[in-house]
């Protein structure tokens, strides 16, 4: 007869590694889908399409530069002519941008399908400079004069065609249409070379514009038509001008002057990494936000839908704003921590179950293998109740020597040691039911039961 001897380890390493595997296999298939669906860190640098040297729209890119550099964000400006060449830049998939500036009214001149706005960031509006001596009151009074309209690709030239030509004014027709902008623009209308010229921020600077305004003998159009433009061109925007507001010591404008604008939108890419979303509309707020003469303070950047589809991670910004990791954190330590919490919630919505089911299915593998040498007991009893004969008893100890064999090599841990000794006094039990066939004492009254 086998002596005893049961094997106690402090963890049963098979019944662990059988329960942990499946949750262990799990875990890493949530993680990789996890992993999967979040956005990778968002690149240290990226591309703006701009518009002319000095003018409104590369000043700007260059403050957004300022700002975004100091969370370690490169910005590269790339000069263009302006906000329709900066259309076909982002519509192009094989040109390397991100975003640009785009003045409304001219979506239909590229493929702006896969185009979003992170929202509408300032107004440009329509500067007419014309020399005349006396005011004029309609555009359609400038047909067969010389206008300077603008290069092929800038947004001036699109919007000036486009007013012109709803007041019967276009190319092969009577006025002559120069292709000048910004500085040589300003100075074929001194020399007498044009008789006006269209001025948008896109493709002219502010110090052309200042100097045209100030100077005697140009005047500034006044679209006294202004709600018939904002009605007839639904990009358009009225803004007025009050008296004194340009100048006040000489009192410029002298009256209250009507002008129409556009607002140009900060297009990007669907590529584009939401967290550089967030700090491009955060550059905007600073570059943008305060008041100005033609907008209030918070105006702008807003999320006005006009011709592009606003982003949905804009959408959120202007809902909510940064989240608490972008207020308090660096960039780099914010989107590091913004990532870890995507992948660790999904983790911790497994872990957190995982910790009370683990256990109790560890527990009940113990169980069940301790059970299972109850069965073969019982079947043991039950045969030596019989009229057996003296080789069947020898038979059914020798089955008996091998449970107890495979009792004592199974290893399990010492909180089921109470469980292992009173299945040892079972198998003492059935031992003597099968050496002592006479003796039934009891045997009906204490049946084998599993422990508990």
């Amino acid at each position: 007869m086998l002596v005893p001897r049961f094997r106690i380890s402090a963890v049963s390493w098979r019944d662990a590694t059988l329960t942990l595997v499946p949750f262990v296999l799990l875990l890493i298939v949530v993680l990789w889908v996890t992993l999967h669906f979040v956005n990778p860190a968002p690149p240290t640098a990226i591309v703006m399409t701009s518009g002319a040297d000095g003018s409104m729209f590369q000043v700007h890119a260059g403050r957004y530069a300022k700002i975004l550099a100091r969370q370690g964000v490169t910005l590269k400006i790339l000069p263009s002519q302006g906000s329709l060449e900066n259309l076909k830049r982002l519509s192009d998939p094989g040109f390397k941008v991100d975003v640009g500036f785009v003045q409304g009214g001219i979506a239909g001149l590229g493929d702006a399908s896969n185009l979003m706005s992170l929202g509408s960031v300032f107004y440009v509006p329509v500067l007419v400079f014309y020399r005349a001596p006396q005011p004029i009151k309609l555009l359609s009074d400038f047909d067969g004069k010389r206008i300077a309209i603008g290069r092929e690709g800038s947004g001036a030239r699109v919007l000036a065609e486009a007013l012109l030509k709803a007041n019967g004014i276009e190319a092969g027709g009577r006025s002559k249409l120069l292709d000048l902008e910004g500085k040589p623009a300003e100075d074929a209308l001194l020399n007498g070379q044009a008789d006006a010229i269209f001025l948008m921020g896109d493709s002219a600077t502010p110090a052309t514009m200042r100097e045209l305004i100030h100077t005697s003998n140009v005047r500034l159009f006044d679209f006294v038509q202004g709600d018939g433009y904002v009605r007839r061109f639904r990009y358009l925007t009225k803004l007025e001008l009050p008296p004194g507001s340009l100048d006040l010591g000489k009192n410029t404008p002298a009256q209250t002057m009507t002008m129409v604008a556009p607002t140009v939108e900060l297009l990007a890419r669907p590529g584009l990494h939401p967290a550089l979303s967030d700090l491009l509309i955060q550059a905007a707020q600073e570059v943008h936000g305060r008041a100005t003469l033609l907008q209030k303070a918070g105006e702008f950047p807003a999320p006005l839908e006009h011709e592009y589809p606003v982003s949905e991670d804009a959408i959120r910004y202007y809902k909510s704003g940064k989240t608490f990791a972008y207020r308090h954190l660096p960039f780099w330590l914010a989107t590091l921590v913004d990532r870890l919490v995507i992948v660790l919630v999904p983790l911790a919505v497994l872990l957190i179950p995982s910790l009370r089911i683990v256990p109790w299915i560890y527990k009940w593998r113990i169980n069940q293998r301790i059970y299972r040498r109850y069965g073969e007991l019982m079947a043991l009893e039950r045969a030596a109740f019989g009229q057996t004969t003296p080789e069947e008893r020898t038979e059914l100890l020798k089955r008996l020597d091998d449970i107890e064999r495979r009792i004592v090599t199974v290893k399990l841990p010492p909180s089921f040691a109470d469980q292992l000794y009173v299945l040892r006094q079972h198998l003492h039990f059935v031992r003597n039911q099968i050496v002592q066939p006479g003796d039934r004492r009891g045997v009906g009254s204490t049946p084998i039961r599993p422990a508990a």
